[in-house]
């Protein structure tokens, strides 16, 4: 599942916008890579599950929210290679599973669900005392390893700025690194408040080619407008692509405004990466019924 690199596929876009802005747009469509551990959380599992077998240990710990794509990946990607896989669930107390957890569950997934203030202070948890011998993969699963795959995941060269969803920090790290030194990158952050973004980004990378856009979040992680589901439902339509609402619709929104408003010069090609997700959509659907809003 993890011994090769998985094949890269790059599709542009047009609109009249784009071509009257002069500006080329590349999706990356890492949406595609891997039917059972999509987009970036392939790269960022995968040195960690080799290194994890390497040390013969045959569960994984790790951490994230009711509707993690992390934790989506990471128990698909443990059942697939016959490993056991608990999730620390941040704060979701009912008797009713959504979509997400439901999944991990049926891969085979132990979920331990812990109050917010508990999963705040996790990292003060000795974990291995309560489950045993286990490898730890932090929340999002951002660590050296992590931004050491991504450093391979965009192997297409031909553009001027790369935009890169951004969470924890560990995919945008791992991109920066690869760059030449005429490229620059951009994370949009998905999180309020997210310029703290920076200082996790500057523990992998000491280059100054990147920067953090922080003004697209749409209220926080998990927030949604019905301007934001409108966009992503037309972006869908015109372009047969689907994003999903926590991290790619965010960043496209962005790219087009910032295209719209000149933010980028003329004749510039812009490489956007998708970085799946799209797992989280059913559960997000759930959370609009009451807004009458549909992602479609």
């Amino acid at each position: 599942m993890f011994s090769q690199v998985v094949k890269q596929d790059i599709q542009e876009i047009t609109n009249a916008m784009l071509k009257s802005k002069k500006v080329r747009l590349l999706i990356q469509r890492e949406d595609l890579n891997n039917p059972y551990c999509m987009g970036n959380k392939w790269w960022k599992l995968r040195f960690n599950l080799i290194e994890a077998v390497r040390q013969n240990h045959r569960t994984i710990l790790t951490f994230g929210g009711a509707f993690s794509n992390h934790i989506a990946a990471t128990a698909s990607a443990c059942n697939k290679l016959g490993l056991k896989s608990i999730g620390i669930i941040r704060g979701y107390f009912t008797d009713k599973l959504n979509s997400t957890l439901i999944k991990v569950k049926n891969e085979g997934m132990q979920l331990q669900f812990v109050d917010r203030e508990t999963y705040r202070n996790k990292s003060n948890v000795d974990w291995k005392s309560i489950y045993g011998d286990c490898y730890l993969i932090p929340e999002g699963g951002t660590n050296e390893l992590a931004v050491k795959s991504c450093e391979e995941m965009v192997s297409f060269k031909d553009f001027d700025i790369v935009c890169v969803p951004l969470g924890t920090g560990g995919t945008l790290s791992g991109v920066i690194r690869s760059l030449k030194p005429s490229q620059v990158a951009i994370g949009f952050s998905s999180l309020k408040g997210g310029e703290f973004l920076n200082d996790e980004v500057k523990k992998y990378v000491n280059t100054s080619n990147w920067s953090i856009q922080s003004d697209y979040h749409f209220g926080g992680y998990a927030k949604v407008s019905q301007e934001l589901v409108t966009f992503m439902n037309e972006f869908k339509r015109d372009f047969s692509i689907q994003l999903e609402p926590v991290y790619t619709a965010k960043m496209l929104y962005g790219i087009f405004d910032m295209i719209e408003n000149n933010n980028f010069p003329p004749n510039s090609t812009i490489l956007a990466v998708h970085t799946g997700g799209l797992q989280g959509i059913e559960g997000m659907n759930q959370l609009l019924q009451s807004k009458e809003w549909k992602i479609d």
